[in-house]
């Protein structure tokens, strides 16, 4: 039989008596409308919960178009044009979308652009430029020949990105394009409010006012194939305006440069290492954009409504985890579960009544075509979400897009009411209470709480070659045993570490925000670590932790001695490397599967004989069984006195570290899957000196998780795979209870 409640309906117009049977079927209790769709009457007379997407800057082209210099900007770097001779001419818009962006030329170009040599990075004297205005070309003179040239200018974002994404995917034709507009002017500002206000007053059947979301969008820009030419889902690099710069000099007391903004064409991605400026700039940028939100949610408690937050689309400048969110006034707050990690990005959020998680597939012509099966995503995303929910519950579920094409796909509908059913009933068994954790593990980068669950992203969960093995740390993390929490360098520097973090991950690429970068030229960070970890703390490595670009004191991981591995930065060839040999045996790889063919051959192949030094004690065979992403080459063993689990090709895959009550662990990476969660919660147990905590709810089945809620007195396996699945469980008294699990299935027990 369904239950009902915790769930919010997307619907549209001139659909109502299937709204109202999918209602029934999923057991909604609330509707709401999407981008480009409209609740009618017969809908709203259904009796549900009311939730109105509102957008506060867009979907108003009766007022922009009388103000088009008051639509949102952003700095945009050309593309680089070699001189050949003293003259060179660099056009602005190539690569650009036309249709969505447009050169600034009303504010004065030499007071707010910038041309640049980038062959010797200077700024090249704005009496040295001029601006044709007919073809968008910047005329630059004195130039050197075979030296490369760069435009920074403003633009005009003249078609909000979304609407545009939108707009495109669903083949919307020559619907009219929607404008943004920037509430940094006044004028725009007070026809915001004033707008909401009337809003307010003609929609009494609201009951949520679902802001999507606020004011500034995230760097989403196109080029002119309408394809994403930057995408940065924390970018902050569509909130400028002269106004605004102007202000912050002012408040600030140095001017910013536009190279602040385009950052040689990284555009202040996450992964740079956080510079003065960028940080001012968020600062400056969430101080003004949260007085505003705080104006919005006011208004809609002063008319009776409640306030929620889409995290995604205008979320720039809210900065959820950033200190003082939770006095903005809203009540909830919801996003896209795209995987475990995104849904513990909305659950975690602080100060919030209700969170709620958008789930996919969203209901677009891209997805729901004739000939797909929609149910497959569906089941994969729920699987992935409900890991995360275990750990940390949402309040509600629901799905966008057009409900219309859904109810196309009765294989579909079936799944959706399942999981309904199903996300209900945990939140009922649970009480919304989060299941136990563990250990306390902390995730150390520059950004710290700040970027809580969003490490390690580019496009918000989409898959990228040169992320996958470190947001895999994540992704694991998410539905594990454990609690989590993210702290940054300036933590540790200023408080050091707290008593009750059992371990500290660090890792990603040299030189960036994840690693630290030039931090770790302050020794107060080595030495205050080193003491943690001496004192009995766990430090886990992964990728290039620790590392600095230069190589410094002989070592490029700085804390090479608590991991017992460095990485050769061709500086050290001439200086000979042993390595020990592989001990395939450990609590860590307890539960690795290694072909047993791969095992013998391993075993009769024997080892290398090092070649000066390098390489001796590594198998000829390699030994397998798991995947360590993208590899990290040359990593080798500090000394012989390290203990190498995984050493194939001619590096270290997998090594520990102990030194008295000190361990360190290193992997180069972890793509997420059920094999390395397993490996990581084990790295995790045993490097925290817990092994003996780790046997009690334990599944033997990698494929399978177990979730224990003391309070409710119960405990929960899940199948995290679209197979059946067997396992035991081993429970605190020894016993062992036996589990046949169907495919994406959950079992309920009583401690």
């Amino acid at each position: 039989m369904t239950s009902t409640g915790r769930f919010t309906l997307p619907s549209e117009e001139n659909f109502a008596e299937k709204t109202k049977e999918l209602a029934e079927l999923w057991g909604a209790d609330a509707i709401r409308n999407s981008d480009g769709t409209h609740l009618d009457e017969s809908v709203l007379a259904l009796g549900k919960k009311i939730y109105s997407a509102y957008f506060p800057t867009r979907a108003h082209n009766e007022w922009i178009t009388l103000h088009m210099d008051e639509t949102p900007q952003v700095y945009l770097l050309t593309g680089r044009v070699l001189a050949e001779a003293d003259i060179v001419d660099v056009p602005l818009m190539d690569g650009f979308f036309e249709e969505q962006l447009k050169p600034n030329r009303d504010a004065d170009p030499h007071k707010y652009w910038e041309v640049v040599d980038r062959t010797t990075n200077e700024v090249v004297d704005a009496s040295l430029w001029t601006l044709d205005e007919d073809t968008d070309t910047v005329h630059v003179s004195g130039a050197t020949p075979m030296h490369e040239y760069t435009v920074s200018f403003l633009a005009y974002i003249i078609w909000d990105p979304v609407e545009m994404y939108n707009h495109l995917t669903n083949g919307w034709g020559d619907k009219e394009h929607e404008i943004p507009f920037d509430i940094y002017h006044p004028a725009t500002r007070k026809f915001v409010f004033d707008t909401f206000e009337q809003w307010l007053k003609d929609n009494p059947q609201v009951d949520v006012v679902r802001f999507t979301t606020f004011f500034y969008q995230f760097t989403l820009l196109f080029d002119q194939k309408q394809r994403e030419k930057v995408v940065d889902w924390f970018g902050c690099a569509c909130t400028v305006s002269p106004a605004a710069l102007d202000d912050f000099e002012k408040e600030y007391g140095y001017r910013l440069r536009p190279e602040d903004f385009v950052d040689g064409g990284a555009y202040n991605s996450a992964w740079r290492v956080p510079r003065k400026a960028q940080r001012d700039w968020i600062d400056f940028l969430s101080g003004f954009v949260r007085t505003n939100v705080k104006k919005l949610a006011d208004m809609s408690h002063a008319a009776g409504k409640e306030a929620m937050m889409f995290l995604g689309d205008q979320w720039i400048g809210t900065e959820p985890y950033k200190d003082g969110f939770e006095d903005l006034g809203l009540e909830a707050g919801g996003g896209t579960s795209g995987d475990g990690t995104p849904t513990r990005m909305i659950a975690d959020i602080p100060g919030l009544k209700h969170t709620e998680g958008r789930f996919l597939p969203y209901f677009f012509p891209d997805t729901f075509y004739e000939g797909n099966d929609p149910s497959i995503e569906g089941l994969d995303n729920w699987r992935k979400a409900r890991r995360a929910i275990l750990r940390s519950p949402i309040s509600r579920m629901g799905y966008g897009g057009y409900l219309s094409l859904a109810a196309k796909f009765p294989k579909f509908v079936d799944t959706v009411t399942h999981i309904a059913d199903e996300f209900r009933d945990i939140h009922d068994r649970t009480g919304g209470v989060a299941a136990e954790g563990e250990l306390n593990v902390a995730i150390l980068n520059s950004w710290g709480k700040m970027r809580s669950w969003m490490a390690f992203t580019v496009a918000h969960a989409l898959p990228n070659k040169q992320t996958y093995s470190y947001y895999g740390i994540l992704e694991s993390l998410s539905g594990m045993r454990v609690n989590v929490r993210f702290i940054s360098f300036d933590d540790v520097l200023e408080h050091g570490v707290a008593d009750d973090i059992d371990v500290i991950i660090n890792g990603g690429p040299v030189d960036t925000a994840f690693t630290g970068g030039d931090v770790w030229k302050n020794p107060k960070l080595t030495e205050t670590l080193r003491a943690w970890v001496r004192g009995g703390g766990a430090f886990v490595g992964v990728g290039e932790p620790s590392s600095l670009a230069r190589f410094q004191a002989g070592r490029f991981f700085q804390l090479a001695d608590v991991l017992g591995v460095d990485e050769e930065r061709h500086q050290t060839l001439s200086v000979d490397k042993y390595f020990p040999a592989v001990t395939p045996e450990h609590f860590i790889t307890a539960d690795v599967h290694v072909d047993p063919a791969a095992r013998e051959a391993w075993e009769k192949a024997g080892y290398r004989i090092p070649l000066s030094g390098c390489g001796g004690g590594q198998g000829i065979k390699p030994l397998g069984g798991i995947d360590f992403g993208e590899p990290i080459a040359n990593t080798f063993p500090v000394n012989e006195d390290v203990t190498l689990l995984r050493a194939d090709g001619g590096q270290v895959q997998l090594a520990v570290n102990e030194s008295g009550k000190a361990r360190g662990v290193y992997v180069p990476g972890l793509p997420y899957s059920a094999a390395n969660a397993r490996l990581l919660e084990r790295i995790l147990f045993w490097a925290s000196h817990n092994e003996d905590k780790y046997t009690a709810y334990s599944s033997t089945n990698p494929e399978c998780e177990v979730a224990v809620f003391p309070d409710a007195g119960q405990y929960c396996v899940i199948n995290n795979t679209d197979r059946p699945q067997s396992t035991d469980v081993a429970l605190p008294d020894g016993s062992i209870e036996h589990f046949d699990l169907d495919q994406s299935a959950i079992a309920w027990r009583n401690l």
